[in-house]
């Protein structure tokens, strides 16, 4: 219901006015503030009546707890007791040819006597090596002749070492008739005087005992069990809810509905005993904290008091003030005049928009008139550009003219050289495109290539493996020349022997790979890497003769906006191959 209530406010087709929007803001406000009141209020309420239930829960259980091992230590020290009884000792340390029904006799009324200073003890049994037994009580019991016999159920009474063995029901030898859970307190008994084992005493504490416990606490929504789920004393209808979550120490809480009424199970085990208490608590209206939700309520009023006057305040020194800012400018606009506006305004705030509102207008002003003088400006650089383009056909003309006298005068090696310098210049102009198809750059080394051919001769020879399908791709104009120049000054000429340079280009996942490889003296492999690894601006570390080679790299690397285009491979006194990857950027020539 809220959302859409919210939802309504905000996502109207017409767009709001800002005062009209902060009136949605402020009623939305005391909308959501009061569902999470009402929402706080409940789940506060709930929670607290939960926890308080179970720290109470905890409290009782623990206190039984400490009650009932504080019964049980009384127990135990009695059983140290019957364990020193004369009568006990005799029947234990005389050899079974001498035992008879007096001396049984003799120690069961030996603990018989002892018994009579307590209640709760159902029956003790005394069990020799021999496993004669003298017991009292013993006609109420109903014993398991296959695991008496045995070795199991002696094992963690033997292993406690004469230590008290918490068990229930005899440790599984014997079963009270009616099937009535004892709690049973195991020993094994060791001789005062040679220290060697001579028996195991068992004794069996009845659920009166724990009842009679529960009568002094006063409690009524306790049960009393044994860890196999049988019922030893307190509410036996508890019984069912048993669980075996509840084998843990720690007191574990589950709600169930205990005659159709929610309530509060809570159980744990007795540390060292399989003892399990349970208590089931109604919730009821204890531990809501009443003080908590009357201030929650001054708080939701406070809040609400609050945001009216924070409305009213923005409405009085915000939506106003703009009202008037935008009024005043959109007559600026009406009159088609960029003037400074002029606006009492009742905050630092709204004078700073003001301010940078005179300021956007003084700024706009300059930027006309910068503009207009850029514009005057550039209509006389093209007057220089047209100007400019008179100079190459001239540049063009003479050429021709030198080479037609150089071919009347019969110098036919001039005149050639004369014709391949014009073809060089007029693809290096380009008609100042910056960037060509792949084709014109490699025209440009093979004119470049034939002149330097007449000053070196049969020292040089060129050669190139270009692939139709990278003839077409765009490329930064003069990016092989230097290379090409580089190849001849730096490679091949101070080696002393004819060289071969050899181009090649071919698209491989449409990607331009040109390289550039010469048979000359090679690179060192720290020159390779200062070329490679020198940024712009530390160029004056670069020497003469590789500042071509990164400049062009450079080049190629703001051209295609990646670093990584370059590779340079070289071995001293052999070769050197510099090849870039170029991807296919299909930029029109002249950008």
């Amino acid at each position: 219901m809220f959302s859409k209530i919210w939802k309504s406010l905000f996502t109207s087709k017409k767009r709001l006015s800002l005062s009209t929007g902060i009136k949605n803001v402020m009623v939305g406000t005391m909308l959501v503030v009061t569902a999470s009141f009402l929402l706080s209020t409940y789940v506060v309420t709930i929670n607290e009546r939960k926890d308080f239930s179970k720290r109470e829960s905890e409290s009782v259980i623990a206190t039984l707890s400490n009650n009932i091992v504080s019964e049980i230590d009384k127990y135990k020290s009695l059983s140290r007791l019957i364990m020193t009884d004369d009568s006990i000792l005799t029947f234990l340390r005389s050899d079974v040819s001498r035992v008879d029904i007096s001396m049984i006799n003799d120690a069961r009324y030996g603990i018989m006597d002892i018994l009579n200073v307590t209640e709760g003890v159902d029956t003790v049994m005394i069990f020799r090596e021999d496993m004669i037994m003298a017991t009292t009580n013993r006609f109420s019991y109903k014993y398991d002749s296959d695991v008496l016999n045995g070795e199991e159920w002696k094992k963690d009474i033997y292993a406690g070492m004469g230590k008290a063995v918490i068990s229930i029901n005899s440790n599984g030898i014997a079963h009270k008739l009616e099937h009535k859970p004892v709690v049973t307190i195991g020993r094994a008994i060791y001789d005062i005087d040679s220290q060697k084992r001579t028996g195991i005493l068992l004794m069996n504490i009845s659920g009166t005992a724990f009842s009679r416990l529960l009568d002094n606490l006063n409690y009524s929504d306790i049960c009393i069990m044994g860890e196999d789920g049988s019922f030893i004393a307190g509410n036996s209808e508890y019984v069912d809810l048993f669980e075996d979550e509840f084998l843990s120490t720690e007191t574990t809480h589950k709600n169930v509905r205990v005659n159709k009424k929610l309530t509060l199970l809570s159980g744990a085990r007795i540390e060292n005993t399989p003892i399990v208490v349970m208590r089931v608590s109604p919730y009821g209206m204890a531990g809501i904290p009443h003080r908590m939700i009357y201030i929650l309520v001054f708080l939701l009023f406070v809040i609400i008091l609050l945001t009216a006057c924070i409305g009213f305040y923005i409405r009085l020194n915000i939506t106003e003030p703009i009202f008037e800012l935008s009024n005043s400018m959109e007559k600026n606009r009406q009159c088609g005049k960029l003037d400074k506006i002029e606006v009492p305004v009742p905050n630092t705030e709204l004078e700073m928009l003001e301010n940078d509102y005179n300021s956007m207008i003084d700024h706009v002003n300059e930027l006309i008139g910068k503009l207009v003088e850029k514009e005057k400006n550039l209509q006389k650089a093209e007057m220089r550009v047209l100007q400019e383009q008179i100079k190459p056909h001239f540049l063009y003309n003479s050429i021709d003219t030198i080479g037609y006298m150089a071919f009347d005068a019969g110098a036919k090696n001039v005149h050639e050289a004369l014709e391949t310098l014009g073809s060089f210049y007029r693809n290096f102009l380009s008609k100042g495109e910056k960037n060509i198809p792949l084709s014109r750059e490699i025209w440009i080394v093979k004119d470049y290539l034939s002149i330097q051919k007449l000053r070196y001769g049969d020292i040089l020879e060129d050669e190139y493996d270009i692939s139709e399908e990278a003839t077409s791709y765009i490329v930064p104009k003069l990016i092989l020349q230097p290379l090409v120049e580089n190849c001849i000054y730096h490679g091949i000429r101070p080696k002393g022997e004819k060289g071969t340079i050899s181009i090649k280009a071919e698209v491989i996942d449409e990607k331009l790979h040109l390289s550039v490889k010469d048979t000359g003296v090679g690179m060192t492999q720290e020159q390779i890497e200062k070329i490679m690894t020198t940024q712009k601006g530390e160029e004056e570390d670069i020497d003469s003769e590789s500042f071509g080679l990164w400049g062009t790299i450079e080049r190629i690397r703001y051209y295609t906006g990646v670093e990584d285009v370059v590779s340079i491979s070289s071995e001293i006194g052999e070769y050197t191959e510099i090849e870039f990857t170029i991807p296919n950027l299909s930029y029109p020539a002249g950008e």
